[in-house]
């Protein structure tokens, strides 16, 4: 990803602060001015508003007091409960909020110099793919002489304040902030990649296996600086009059993880020789109070089991901050939804494993002409499906697992005209011809592998296992014509050649004329062999098969130990000459020298049958043993297949 820090607005922090020291004043900004348009569209906090700087606030006002904690924060009177647990999570990773709040030694202020301070202020968001920096003034909205959104527990504390205004001036006012996502948020502070994981769809509490799994992932997601969150979904419109549940958990409300952990039981030694442990998992209440009531909550009989050293390791505290443990299993059971928002390792020296990343910017346009037209909508569409964005990549090993993130533009800065909803998105993966280089213009054999979830949400992700091969990505609005600009985020463990796909045949050139230009597309699928010879002792064969055109081919992988292989390999090829044949051999893999099985030879014509076929193989027209199943479709217009 792009490192450099853009400025917002054009606004440059240090050249902003030099102009105020020099003049003397204090900063306000213009781009987000102290107003009632600053604050809300249509509503207004409950009471009179007055803007203050943290000196008319606090007589010792500081960034920090006593450094960053996920305790410092307590949500204000908008309900971004769901911002605030993004922040408690920033709190706890060092690397992360130096990058989102620079220069913090030199932005504190300076009880020795005075008149250093020039009352602005900045920090950074990752949005849409590159680092935004965002200026603000410290001119802060209160009622009654207090902070009425975010704030810290100690009155002489700002951070979170400044930091809420900056996200506020990127959204339009701070209502826009109301009813958000944690997972985005946390995106917008890191560049991370967001998953939203359904526990209540997976029912993970009922399944031990898949909570084994779940826990596992989850905590090495934590120990390796990624960021998760959690909530419980409000199913009815009467839950929202009994939000606060009987165990102290709070539908509708964002929590933030602050340790995933495995808890070792028992005392003295003897904890160590029996090495029991158990999941749990802590979470924090952006309100700073209301917590867990149940098994592991602060002062449960559960704590006995944990020796001495393991709770002041812990830090387990018997008082009302908001913070408390749960049993994992108590976790899934609850809660139906988190975020897990994973910092990809992209450095090519790590201890941990490092992934490969491939980013793309696209656009779902509108265009009359079908070729040209790139928002098809999802699957249902079949006509018009594969006019969207197409975006190519190869797996080259055996197998590989394939992350992959699709992210609309944030959609919170058009709220107050009324258009601040984002658009039904997802995906759709599909496994092509190992050598397709121009768009898909129709889906013959071509499988999809699977398709997203469609949703709403700012982001879409899947993890994925693919075998080797070449694939292709549909990124979608779930109607068609629908507008929108997206961003497309590959992760592989070995290079994938990731690329759009935006040319739909062969280009016509200068020398088109004198080497020629093709006058047919065929399309070929080998879909499989049955009753091959045995090559080998044991009564085997390790096959594969060779697909070749006008002196281009494709190969499949090699299937071990078989007479009936399944190749599904396919290939695409244009073609200059109709009469040169097709051919499709079979061929046994031997460490000294290949042998030869068979083979069909095809003559490519558009008359010939397009549904599947059962050949026989030949030698030189003597029939060797083995049936291979295919399906071949040509078409002289170069944009039908």
């Amino acid at each position: 990803m792009v490192s450099s820090v853009k400025p917002y607005k054009k606004q440059h922090y240090a050249d902003l602060k030099n102009d105020c020291i020099r003049n003397k004043t204090l900063f306000e900004d213009p781009e987000f001015p102290a107003t009632n348009a600053s604050l809300y569209y249509n509503k207004p906090p409950p009471g009179r508003v007055k803007w203050k700087r943290p000196g008319e606030i606090s007589k010792k006002p500081h960034l920090f007091v006593e450094g960053i904690s996920s305790h410092d924060l307590n949500q204000g009177v908008v309900g971004n409960c769901w911002f605030v647990a993004a922040c408690s999570c920033l709190a706890l990773k060092p690397k992360l909020w130096q990058k989102v709040i620079p220069d913090w030694k030199e932005q504190e202020w300076d009880d020795k110099h005075p008149e250093n301070y020039a009352g602005i202020f900045h920090f950074q968001f990752w949005i849409f793919g590159e680092w935004i920096d965002v200026v603000v003034d410290d001119r802060l909205p209160t009622i009654n002489e207090e902070l009425i959104y975010c704030h810290s527990k100690d009155p002489n504390e700002f951070w979170s304040a400044l930091l809420e205004k900056a996200y506020a001036k990127l959204s339009g006012c701070y209502q826009s902030l109301e009813g958000g996502n944690t997972g985005d948020a946390v995106v917008d502070f890191s560049g991370a990649v967001s998953e939203a994981i359904s526990l209540e769809e997976g029912q993970f509490y009922k399944d031990q296996g898949k909570q084994d799994k779940l826990f596992d992932d989850l905590l090495k997601v934590y120990d390796r600086g990624g960021i998760i969150s959690c909530s419980i979904k409000v199913c009815a419109v009467s839950e929202y009059t009994r939000l606060c549940m009987m165990n102290g958990l709070v539908k509708g409300h964002a929590y933030s993880v602050t340790a995933v952990k495995r808890v070792r039981l028992g005392h003295g030694l003897l904890a160590y020789f029996k090495n029991e442990t158990i999941p749990l998992i802590r979470m924090r209440n952006p309100w700073g109070k209301i917590e867990w009531k149940g098994a592991w909550s602060d002062s449960s009989e559960e704590w006995a089991k944990v020796g001495d050293t393991e709770r002041h390791k812990l830090g387990i505290t018997v008082e009302d901050d908001g913070e408390f443990w749960m049993s994992f299993t108590d976790w899934c059971k609850f809660f139906t939804d988190s975020d897990v928002c994973r910092v990809i390792n992209t450095s090519l020296i790590s201890v941990h494993k490092t992934w490969h990343e491939y980013v793309h910017f696209g656009s779902w346009t509108k265009n009359a002409d079908p070729l040209l037209n790139r928002c098809g909508g999802c699957a249902n569409h079949k006509r018009t499906f594969l006019q969207n964005p197409q975006y190519l990549f190869d797996v080259t090993k055996e197998t590989d697992e394939v992350l992959i993130s699709l992210q609309q533009r944030d959609m919170k800065i058009h709220r107050p005209q009324g258009h601040g909803e984002n658009l039904s998105i997802g995906f759709g993966i599909f496994k092509v011809e190992l050598n397709r280089k121009y768009r898909l213009h129709d889906i013959l054999t071509q499988k999809c592998v699977n398709t997203s979830t469609y949703i709403n949400a700012r982001t879409v992700f899947m993890r994925i296992s693919l075998t080797q091969g070449r694939y292709a990505i549909f990124p979608t609005t779930f109607q068609p014509f629908t507008l929108g600009d997206f961003m497309l985020r590959v992760f592989t463990d070995v290079e994938s050649g990731c690329r759009e796909l935006t040319v739909d045949k062969p280009q016509v050139k200068c020398w088109s004329s004198i080497i020629g230009y093709p006058q047919a597309v065929t399309h070929v699928y080998v879909h499989s062999a049955e009753g091959l010879q045995n090559q080998d002792r044991t009564g085997g064969a390790d096959p594969y098969v060779i697909i070749s055109c006008e002196g281009k081919s494709v190969k499949s992988t090699i299937h071990k130990d078989t007479l009936n292989p399944e190749f599904a390999t396919s290939g695409v090829f244009y073609r200059k000459k109709l009469r040169k044949p097709i051919t499709v051999q079979v061929w046994n893999s031997n460490a000294v020298k290949d042998e030869f099985m068979g083979q069909v030879v095809l003559s490519g014509s558009v008359n010939d049958p397009t549904e599947p076929q059962r050949l026989q193989l030949t030698d030189q027209g003597r029939q060797m043993p083995g049936i291979i199943g295919l399906r071949i479709v040509t078409s002289v217009q170069l944009t039908a297949i």
